[in-house]
């Protein structure tokens, strides 16, 4: 392990819990607030990036493996689509948040508009998130060209 910078990385050991708690807060309240599943999911990914920035490459991998965000990137678009597939088996339009009035489980989901947006803005979320750290793995996997 290389032990430059120890004071930056002991920062950065501190400030990625923080980062991501504020990740998922804009998540769960984007629908009361500003804020979403793309605006979280970009905070989300800034806490890997920073990781890696830090700690190299060759560690960023072994956190956030390539297998891993690969299988999240078509996840939350399949969250997003199966969101709109089950508002129009529910008997609605795509995306008519409106149909899913009832509870599922009893109370433990919440209901229609509150719950068509939570899945949404999660399967953004997720979506982004991998995404943008795979674009990041992408190009810094790359040599230097001269």
């Amino acid at each position: 392990m290389n032990l430059k910078f120890p004071i930056l990385r002991v920062v950065t050991k501190l400030l990625i819990p923080y980062i991501i708690l504020f990740a998922f807060y804009v998540q769960f309240h984007g629908d009361y607030g500003p804020g979403g599943g793309f605006q979280a999911g970009v905070i989300l990914a800034a806490a890997f990036i920073l990781y890696t920035l830090v700690f190299g490459l060759r560690s960023g991998l072994r956190v956030a493996r390539p297998a891993v965000i690969e299988t999240l990137m078509p996840l939350g678009v399949l969250i997003f689509g199966g969101t709109g597939i089950l508002t129009l088996l529910a008997g609605g339009n795509y995306l008519q948040f409106d149909v899913l009035d009832h509870h599922f489980g009893g109370g433990l989901l919440p209901a229609g508009e509150h719950l068509g947006m939570f899945l949404i803005e999660f399967g953004v979320g997720v979506t982004v998130a991998s995404v943008m750290i795979s674009i990041f793995f992408c190009f810094s996997g790359r040599e230097r060209s001269s």
